[in-house]
This record gives C-alpha cells, sequence and structure tokens, in this order.
C-alpha cells in the first residue's frame, strides 16, 4: 500500500514507515509511512481464506483512567467558496445510532505528507485519507473488494471493461450530487503530470488504457475513461487482471470535488470536502487535526462525532499518553512489549497483536559502485543475522522475513530456505567480485538509519568495510531522494495496498516502476510478472510468483528482512475498531461505549 519507516528505518520517514509507537506498520501512529510502497509503509481482488485469521476487532477491557469529557453536537464548518453557478445542497442532518464522543489517537511528529488523494504514497498519509474521501471500491475488513461510491458493477466478457454504476445518493461533504464526470475528472487529474514528476497513477492506473500515453505527455486525456451517464462510467485495461478492482481500492482512485480543488488553489487540502465518513474540523498544523462526522455521507453516518489526531509535542511518548487516559488507542514499539504482555500489568488485557502484510528491507542500488556488481549485493544479503535481529534488537517480536513476500500472502512460498548469516561465504563473494574482495570497495553512502546503520557496524567490524549512513529531515524529503537521487543503499518498509503479490513484486521490482528504488531489471522475471497478470487460473499465478521472487531473491537487489507484527493498546471502551493485516482502514463504525 505505500512505504513505512518501520522500526529500524529511519525515524524520520513516510507514512507507512513505523518503529512501533509513534511509527508503526500501523498507519494511524506512524509519523511518516507510506502505502503498498515504503510504508510507514502501504486491495486485493482475489483473497485467500487464509488472510481471514489476521483481522482482528479490537474490544475488551482495560485500565481505569480519566476519560475525555464527552463532546458536544458537532456543528457544521462554513461551506467552501465555490463559484456562483454551483449552489451546495446541504442535507439535514440525520439521526445517527453510536455513542458519539471523541476518538483520540497520536498521529506522528508532524503533519501528513498530503491529504490529496492522487499524491499519496505513504501510510500516515493513506490513513487520515481514507477517513475524508471515497473510491468506486474499497476494502473492507476481511481485504476483500466491495462497493463503495460504486453500488455495483459488470465486467465485459473478454475480462477487460468495466462498468461502474453509482450510487442514486452518492454526494460531497457538502451536500452537493456526486457524479461520473467527477470520478472521470479525479483520474484525469491523478494521471496529470504537472502535479508532479512521479505519480502513484503509474502504478495504480497503468493499466487503464491510455494512463500510460497520458503519463508519458502522448495524450491529453485517458481513452480508457468513459462517461455513460450521470451515474454510469466505463474503464477500459489492457487486459484481462484479477486484481484491477484491488487497485482502484488505492487513494490514488478516489474521487475529489473539482470545486474545491480549482477553488483552493495550492491550499484546496485544507478543505478538501471529500466523500468520506469524516471531513476536516480544524487542522492546527503540526499539532492536531480534528475531524467531524460527515452528515451528507451516502452509507450510515460514524457513530463518533469527532476523531482527534494528535502530532508534534503532544503526540510524544504515546505509551505514556494512553496510561493516563489522554488517548484511546495505540501502538506499542518493541522495547516496550514485553513490559505490556506481563500478564501482571492490566494492559496486557487491552493488547491485541496482528501480522502485517508488509516487509521491511535493506535496498542496493544496482546501478551504483559496488552494487553493480550482483557478488556484492549477494554478499551484503549474508552479513545480517535476522534471527538475532528479531529475538535481540526487536525483542521477539517480528517474523523473519525468508523472501519478500509476507506470510498470509496468496503465493507466500513457505519453503524458502531460512536465511542465515555467512561470513567465510562472503569474503569468498567479495574476492570473486569485479572489487576483487572488500578492501577494494569504493566509498559506500547508505540512508535511512535504523538497519543501515546496523549493517554498516557490522560490516565495518567483520570486514573492515567503512558505510557512511546518512539521513533527512522529513519521511516526504526522504521519498522524494528515492525517486530523484537515486541513493546506492536505503532502508524502508513496504505494506501492502492490496492482499495481492503483484503489490509487492510487480511495484519493486519491475523495471521502471515507480517504486523501483533500487533499479533492478531482469528481462526474466519481467516476462514472469507479465504472464502472472494475466493469468486467470490462481494456482498458475502464485507459481508464477514465486518463481519470480526466487529469481530476484537470486540477484539479491535487497536484503529482506523482516515481516511486521501489529501490536495496538485499545481501551476497553472503544468498539468496532478493527485492525487488519494492512493496519487500520476504517474508523466510520467506531464508537465509545462508557
Amino acid at each position: 500500500m505505500s512505504h513505512d519507516n518501520g522500526k529500524g528505518d529511519v525515524r524520520v520517514k513516510k507514512p507507512y514507515v513505523w518503529p512501533r509507537s509513534p511509527f508503526s506498520p500501523f498507519s494511524p501512529f506512524s509519523p511518516f509511512s507510506p502505502i503498498g510502497g515504503p510504508g510507514p509503509g502501504r486491495s486485493g481482488l482475489v483473497v485467500l481464506a487464509v488472510l481471514v485469521f489476521l483481522v482482528a476487532v479490537l474490544a475488551g477491557c482495560s485500565l481505569v483512567q480519566p476519560r475525555p469529557t464527552p463532546t458536544p453536537p458537532p456543528t457544521e464548518v462554513p461551506p467552501l467558496a465555490l463559484p456562483a453557478t454551483v449552489a451546495p445542497v446541504l442535507q439535514p442532518e440525520p439521526a445517527v445510532e453510536g455513542s458519539g464522543g471523541n476518538l483520540m489517537m497520536t498521529l506522528g511528529y508532524q503533519d501528513p505528507t498530503t491529504l490529496d488523494p492522487a499524491l499519496v504514497g505513504d501510510t500516515t498519509s493513506a490513513f487520515v485519507v481514507l477517513q475524508l474521501y471515497s473510491g468506486l471500491v474499497r476494502l473492507d475488513e476481511r481485504l476483500a473488494v466491495q462497493p463503495d461510491l460504486a453500488e455495483r458493477w459488470e465486467i465485459s466478457n473478454d475480462g477487460r471493461t468495466y462498468r461502474f454504476i453509482l450510487r442514486e445518493n452518492a454526494r460531497f461533504a457538502d451536500g452537493t450530487p456526486l457524479t461520473s464526470e467527477d470520478v472521470r475528472y479525479s483520474l484525469e487529474r491523478a494521471t496529470d503530470t504537472s502535479l508532479s514528476r512521479y505519480l502513484p497513477a503509474q502504478m495504480y492506473l497503468g493499466d487503464v488504457v491510455g494512463v500510460r500515453e497520458k503519463l508519458a505527455g502522448a495524450a491529453s486525456t485517458i481513452a480508457g475513461v468513459q462517461v455513460i451517464d450521470q451515474r454510469t462510467i466505463e474503464l477500459t485495461i489492457d487486459a484481462p487482471k484479477s486484481y484491477f478492482l484491488s487497485k482502484l481500492c488505492h487513494p490514488t482512485s478516489y474521487v475529489v470535488d473539482r470545486r474545491a480543488v480549482e477553488a483552493g488553489g495550492r491550499t484546496w487540502t485544507e478543505h478538501p470536502n471529500g466523500s468520506g465518513a469524516f471531513a476536516i474540523e480544524e487542522w492546527n498544523h503540526d499539532r492536531t487535526l480534528v475531524l467531524r462526522r460527515n452528515v451528507n455521507y451516502y452509507g450510515d453516518l460514524a457513530r463518533l462525532d469527532r476523531v482527534t489526531l494528535l502530532m508534534g509535542a503532544s503526540a510524544s511518548n504515546p505509551l505514556v499518553l494512553y496510561e493516563q487516559g489522554s488517548i484511546d488507542v495505540t501502538s506499542v514499539d518493541s522495547f516496550a512489549l514485553a513490559r505490556v504482555q506481563d500478564e501482571n500489568n492490566p494492559l496486557s488485557n487491552e493488547l491485541i497483536s496482528v501480522p502485517q502484510l508488509s516487509l521491511a528491507y535493506i535496498g542496493m542500488n544496482v546501478e551504483e559502485a559496488p552494487f553493480d556488481d550482483p557478488k556484492v549485493r549477494q554478499a551484503m544479503a549474508l552479513l545480517i543475522d535476522r534471527e538475532k535481529l528479531d529475538k535481540v534488537t526487536l525483542d521477539d517480536s517480528v517474523v523473519v522475513a525468508r523472501g519478500i513476500l509476507p506470510p498470509g500472502m496468496p503465493g507466500y512460498n513457505p519453503n524458502l530456505p531460512e536465511p542465515e548469516p555467512d561470513l567465510a561465504r562472503v569474503r569468498q563473494l567479495l574476492a570473486e567480485s569485479k572489487y576483487g574482495g572488500a578492501e577494494n570497495l569504493p566509498p559506500i553512502a547508505a540512508y535511512g538509519g535504523g538497519w543501515t546503520t546496523t549493517l554498516q557496524e557490522i560490516a565495518e567490524e567483520e570486514l573492515g568495510i567503512t558505510i557512511e549512513t546518512r539521513d533527512y529531515e522529513s519521511f516526504g524529503e526522504y521519498l522524494t531522494a528515492l525517486q530523484d537521487e537515486h541513493l546506492p543503499m536505503f532502508s524502508i518498509s513496504w505494506i501492502a495496498d492490496y492482499p495481492d503479490p503483484e503489490n509487492f513484486l510487480d511495484l519493486l521490482f519491475r523495471t521502471g516502476s515507480y517504486e523501483n528504488h533500487t533499479a533492478y531489471s531482469n528481462p526474466e522475471v519481467s516476462a514472469l510478472l507479465d504472464r502472472a497478470a494475466s493469468e486467470q487460473d490462481r494456482e498458475t499465478r502464485w507459481q508464477l510468483y514465486q518463481q519470480a521472487e526466487q529469481q530476484i531473491l537470486a540477484d539479491a537487489p535487497i536484503i529482506p528482512l523482516y515481516h511486521d507484527v501489529e501490536y495496538t493498546l485499545v481501551k476497553p471502551y472503544v468498539k468496532g475498531l478493527v485492525v487488519t493485516p494492512m493496519g487500520i482502514l476504517d474508523l466510520s463504525a467506531v464508537e465509545l461505549v462508557r
């Protein structure tokens, strides 16, 4: 789904980058995590039953702590300054079931990287955007694709054309009806290269006919998007692909209000007028972001009156804030896990754990010396003891990675060999490389902190290799550098956007992919990915992805480290909160029952 700066990654990184606590593979708590990508980090059409057991509904008991004062009923925010020809249609507030109240959470050390759906590439941003906007389809708590703004869809016999019929009551937060033209505008805007040099649409909309041409500047519109009438829109893709609907669950496809975008200029996301279950009530940058119930939401209204997301100094030490009763939900960092899990600690009754569809890894740019030699990359992959990393550094809180795909992901290969460090083999590989040994390697710069620092220490102590570690002030800057500067070595995490192996193997390793930060390119792997993309037999697809994974591991553009497990504390009065293998996706069904 996006990038995340997992436990060992650069502290100031992305929305789906989390070291657990302020940064956790759990969007709401990571200061900078990417979705489906570098994650804090981070929707599959085909969802296997193996995913179901990973989903946990949060309830349970908790400490008796001071509780936040009940909030008054929500008030309407002033309507947008819209062109005179467009009149907002405010609907009367219907009766709302649920206890209301204000859910308190921490979001991170600073504002989300972006609240523009077309630009979302990290988990923190994605988490907020999921609450503010809607798309044609969405993922439910079991990570299955469900209708959202589209009440239903039809697929042509050749599997290439998808006809979506919008809900009759689809509307924006100000009550204005939402039509097929709004969907078309949003997709066209998401592929407008004037927004950014790097657009997530390349990955998530690239299957739609005409998107690649528009991104390349060879077309001004998307040929595969056709408005049939006010409630009907068709998308045509280049080949039958079973995961296409899942890709539409990514924020890139979410619908924005053209009037809000054009009236708001560069700061339009301050008052975005989305169509999700919540809307922005107040935003004190880098301090608090308050969401209120969207009373014009098409579906069941959110049960909460508000959600208050703390940032900056007020979000420091979230575990302490939780114990004091200042927040209602928090992620638990590995260093605090043993204390929280102690059966004598009342907090142990409020703790839930959910394995994440994620991967923390160290990447090596295959076009930058010394990683232009596969033997050097293979040697680096044998330096870190991943079992020790888990047991000692992370307090046995993660799942050691054998490969790229996490357990629970369709296509996961449990037969990959267990990774073991081998210094003798490392020295042999370096001697066989074109550099002739560790002493002849050129200077190495590594970014992202965390696990690159761990690798630096091992390389220097065991081999005398000098690695200079560098960092960036913010996760957003770090993500930009990954795109622009071809970093030779970096540490990051990726969390799924949807439960399909394509979301890892294709996005991270296909030649020219937006998220391929290692510049890896192998024609054999690309051919396997092409075959898997259009293969209709499920088991054959998984086998093709496993073959691609094995070849990628042999080429060693990355060092897989671990798959995260999300440990979350939830107050006993918080009901209806679900942590999925992709983190928290939806707050609309959450309520506070005192």
